[in-house]
């Protein structure tokens, strides 16, 4: 059975837990463009901040602590999703939501303000505490606001933010360092979130669920903190060690073994963090599984071409971001489109599995790049793989939040958050895995002699000089081409080509873990996914009108038990 019908008062909102149902049009849209802006500040962060590390860091003499800065910000903003999305539930989106942008904006400004490099990575913490309710919250305002057959018009423009961000955050990043200092990178997200926040104030209502006995799930944060922080560590430091390092696989078995007491936990707690009930549900479920693998293949692209125009083309670091602009647009139009063809058609099983079905042939086609592949051949990639990108910004979103009581629909939004940063986060990490496996000095050999060079000139083992992590690491500022300047002239260019191709090879063999993840999210959502019609109203309109709720077209109160 997919859905039961509402029988207790707890799973009804009424005028006094759902205000949003006194909101006018006008305010409804001031609302969903503050929650865009709040949005855009998190999005913005990832992408500005990024090309200009390499400037900050230099200036704040910290090299060895280099990943600490990204790694620091990621742990935060991904542990604290579940955890305030469960509270936004209990205590309301408002106050949650403005915790996050202030504490956003005051870890902004000690960011700017930061004279170490321990400084910076302790600032940063405090913005990813607060980035961490930003875009789960946003997503369940929009849930609050609009019934789930007319999210779709709008929870495509959340795609299309981060688009946007991707497009801005580097050209910004680069003309404020530039012509201001690195300072301003993390100064220009206060005026954005002083607007944010103070339209949220005015007119946001405090849309909760009707709770009253409240009881917070304390041992459910503590010990999904020390599940998810040591994990997401222990990925981390993969992307710049081996799986054999004590470090990595310690980390990660530490991780693991919270999660699993967290589990226990949970199950016997009041008000869990992350309710284990929801994963009865077999559309959430399924939901949930589909979106961690197109993250997981969708990631490596993200990172890898970017490596790939500065490495290969010789594009500077700004350059390469636009370089991406054919996998955005893709993303856009697509985030956007797919949205509202829900919305017209209340159909969107179709278009999850057709989405994610292009996102597998786009990432297959990416796994023939080689050096010389023409840009307007790889633009015709990144187009496709973007597209399929694109529904899962916007639909996952509409088919959990349409699949879970209102009074649950905070957590179940997070829930979708969390799995998407972790299948991100993993992604990536297994990709650089791939990609340091492949890249050995034996492709480079032979690579370099098919391209001309005679065997007895290239050396069969690494000469000095070579350093293979300057490879292997998105942080890295060394010259892995450096011993070239010592060869004959005429070997030089010989040598580069080589590079260049077996360099390529391995990043479009890594390609292919993207493939078969995306792959088996398609078979995922064809076979477990159910499509639940779309509520038309809200829980609270059904309450006022004294109709039962599947008459007046509300969906489920409590989860599948299929």
């Amino acid at each position: 059975m997919e859905a039961f019908p509402i029988d207790s008062e707890a799973d009804v909102p009424s005028n006094d837990n759902d205000p949003a149902l006194l909101l006018d049009r006008r305010a409804k849209f001031e609302i969903l463009g503050a929650i865009l802006l709040g949005l855009f500040l998190a999005a913005l962060d990832q992408t500005i901040v990024g090309p200009v590390l390499p400037r900050i860091v230099t200036e704040l003499k910290g090299a060895d602590l280099y990943t600490w800065v990204v790694t620091i910000f990621l742990v935060t903003s991904t542990i604290t999703v579940p955890i305030y999305g469960k509270l936004s539930d209990l205590y309301g989106r408002r106050p949650l939501l403005m915790i996050g942008i202030v504490l956003f904006l005051i870890g902004s400004a000690l960011s700017g303000l930061s004279q170490t490099m321990w400084e910076l990575i302790l600032f940063r913490g405090i913005q990813g505490l607060g980035a961490g309710a930003l875009f789960p919250i946003a997503l369940a305002v929009i849930g609050d606001l609009f019934t789930p057959a007319e999210r779709g018009k709008y929870q495509g423009l959340f795609g299309a933010v981060f688009g946007i961000a991707f497009l801005v955050g580097p050209g910004l990043g680069g003309f404020l360092t530039d012509n201001f200092s690195w300072h301003w990178v993390f100064f220009v997200n206060l005026p954005i979130g002083i607007v944010a926040l103070g339209v949220i104030f005015r007119l946001l209502p405090n849309i909760k669920g009707r709770r009253r006995d409240i009881k917070i799930d304390y041992a459910g944060v503590v010990t999904l903190t020390l599940g998810l922080m040591p994990i997401l560590i222990g990925l981390t430091l993969a992307e710049t060690s081996q799986w054999s390092d004590p470090a990595v696989w310690g980390t990660i078995l530490a991780g693991v073994v919270f999660l699993g007491i967290f589990v226990f936990v949970e199950s016997r707690a009041a008000e869990p963090i992350i309710p284990l009930h929801l994963f009865r549900n077999r559309t959430f479920s399924a939901s949930m599984i589909a979106i961690f693998l197109a993250t997981f293949g969708f990631g490596a692209a993200i990172i890898f071409l970017p490596l790939y125009f500065q490495i290969v083309q010789g594009s500077s670091a700004t350059a390469s971001g636009y370089e991406l602009l054919p996998f955005l647009i893709g993303l856009i139009v697509a985030s956007i489109g797919s949205g509202i063809a829900v919305s017209r058609t209340g159909r969107y099983k179709v278009i999850v599995v057709g989405g994610l079905v292009i996102l597998s042939i786009g990432l297959y086609l990416m796994s023939f790049l080689r050096a010389d592949t023409p840009n307007v051949v790889l633009w015709g990639w990144m187009f496709v793989a973007g597209f399929g990108v694109g529904p899962t910004f916007a639909v996952f979103t509409i088919i959990v939040q349409n699949a879970v009581p209102f009074s649950e629909l905070g957590a179940a939004t997070a829930d979708l958050t969390l799995f998407r940063q972790i299948g991100t986060t993993m992604g990536l990490t297994l990709a650089f895995t791939f990609f340091r496996e492949n890249l050995t000095w034996t492709l480079l050999h032979d690579q370099i002699v098919s391209a001309g060079a005679p065997a007895s000139a290239v050396p069969t083992a690494p000469p000095p000089g070579f350093d293979l992590s300057a490879l292997t690491s998105v942080t890295s500022t060394g010259n892995p081409l450096a011993f070239v300047s010592q060869l004959p002239a005429q070997l030089q260019a010989i040598f580069v080509q080589g590079f260049h191709q077996a360099f390529t090879l391995a990043i479009s063999s890594s390609m292919l873990l993207g493939v078969g993840a995306a792959a088996v999210s398609v078979v995922v959502a064809a076979i477990f996914l159910k499509e639940i019609p779309l509520r038309t109203s809200t829980g609270a309109q059904a309450a006022a009108t004294g109709r039962p709720a599947t008459e007046a077209g509300v969906g489920p109160a409590r989860p599948a038990l299929d």
